[in-house]
């Protein structure tokens, strides 16, 4: 049967049944970080009706809720809704509800959410501006469908399930392995900045580890390197914004610290010019000062300047003096990152690490020798592990376009599915 999905399913329906519970009545909420597909669907959080009754995607079992914004729509998280304790849930609105009638399998049209054709052709489709763009309703109402029968539809289906458990638990095997290479690294560089190999010790005054080697000083950051900040120029003063030429780091700049192997920035996204930094508190600090974001989700990631930089005033600095190089006082920042959100930042939903609290930051001081070389025994472990790392990854992206193309071909008529003799594989997709 050659049809589109609208006539098939429903989209983005009324839940009728959500307007009868009760306004105290606990559902199941779905923020988008939660959206993963099988069993990694995490419908833990619950809220009272009263408080997502506006402004939120209701939804209910058995529905298929379609992720419309980049970038999770193109990581394939679309999911199939299982049982909920009172039949009906809510989410972000940046989803998309599929109702599947009688015609339609609902694992089958979730394969077809999965397939490499949906998902290229909803990129090709969406709107808005970079980082935020939705895929627009009409893509999912007209999408072409050519269903087999209710039963083939079940069959392909019931292959799908079988073969994607058997991919998805060796990329759950992957992803175990990636993680403890990553703990493994946060290991090293805690062990390296606290001295760990060193036999004599003593207690440490940081709140951060409980013993140093006894030859090394603990000492106020602030007296071995001078700490200072940064400013915006007022946006409302055009003409302090023409011909921007300083480089000027913001927390625009954390994507490139998250996963600590950047170490030097030297571009960043935006720049001010030599009149906006002469008309507010930002200054140029020299290449080699070190820097860290104290605020929101961007807190505790941190770098060196390769090059001389301003700052806004999201960002903490530190020019190091002779006695502090200043890449080993990236890497006890990088390993003080838990204590320093765990202990110093606060606030409710933005979290902040105040100036004050930073001024009070105390440091582990071995020799500027010992420092640089346990800088160069940190790189050399995080190089082998990184390597390991890259492969990982690698290997889960070549996991996900099998999984996807084994769907596309199924759901696409390119494989033979059947109960008795398994599938034939057309050329080019391997078992």
């Amino acid at each position: 049967m050659t049809t589109r999905l609208r006539y098939v399913a429903q989209i983005n329906p009324l839940t009728r049944r959500f307007d009868r519970l009760a306004e105290n009545d606990m559902v199941p909420f779905l923020p988008m970080e939660n959206v993963w597909p099988g069993a990694r669907l995490d419908l833990s959080q619950v809220r009272p009706k009263s408080a997502v009754a506006v402004g939120y995607t209701r939804f209910q079992s058995g529905d298929i809720v379609v992720p419309k914004i980049t970038p999770t729509f193109e990581a394939s998280r679309s999911v199939l809704i299982p049982a909920l304790p009172n039949g009906v849930g809510a989410g972000t609105t940046e989803l998309h509800v599929v109702r599947p009638g009688p015609e339609i399998e609902p694992r089958y049209l979730l394969y077809i959410f999965h397939s490499h054709n949906f998902l290229k052709r909803g990129e090709a489709e969406m709107y808005g501006v970079a980082g935020q763009k939705r895929v627009p309703d009409e893509l999912i109402r007209d999408w072409p469908l050519d269903l087999p029968s209710i039963e083939e539809q079940g069959r392909i289906a019931d292959f799908l399930d079988a073969e994607t458990a058997r991919i998805d638990q060796i990329a759950a095997t992957q992803r175990a392995a990636k993680k403890v290479l990553l703990e493994r690294r946060a290991a090293v560089v805690f062990c390296a900045v606290t001295g760990s190999s060193h036999q004599d010790r003593i207690p440490s005054t940081l709140a951060w580890v409980d013993n140093l080697p006894s030859n090394w000083k603990a000492v106020r950051l602030s007296h071995v390197a001078r700490m200072g900040s940064g400013h915006t120029p007022s946006r409302n003063k055009p003409e302090w914004w023409i011909d921007c030429t300083i480089p000027w780091i913001t927390t625009g700049e954390v994507s490139q610290m998250r996963s600590d192997r950047l170490e030097v920035i030297t571009e960043t996204r935006e720049k001010i010019s030599r009149i906006g930094l002469a008309n507010s508190s930002a200054e140029v600090h020299p290449k080699g000062t070190v820097v860290l974001c104290r605020t929101a989700a961007s807190a505790g990631y941190s770098a060196v300047m390769g090059r001389d930089m301003a700052t806004s005033q999201d960002i903490a600095t530190w020019t190091c003096g002779p006695e502090l190089d200043p890449f080993f006082l990236l890497w006890c920042l990088r390993a003080m990152r838990t204590d320093l959100l765990q202990r110093l930042a606060t606030g409710s939903t933005h979290k902040t690490i105040y100036m004050p609290d930073l001024q009070a930051l105390r440091i582990p001081l071995p020799s500027v020798d010992q420092q640089r070389h346990i800088v160069s025994t940190i790189r050399s472990s995080n190089a082998a592990i990184d390597s390991a790392i890259d492969v990982i990854d690698r290997q889960l992206a070549l996991l996900f376009e099998r999984r996807q193309a084994l769907i596309t071909s199924a759901v696409t008529g390119q494989i033979e599915v059947t109960t008795a003799q398994g599938p034939t594989q057309p050329s080019g997709v391997s078992t």
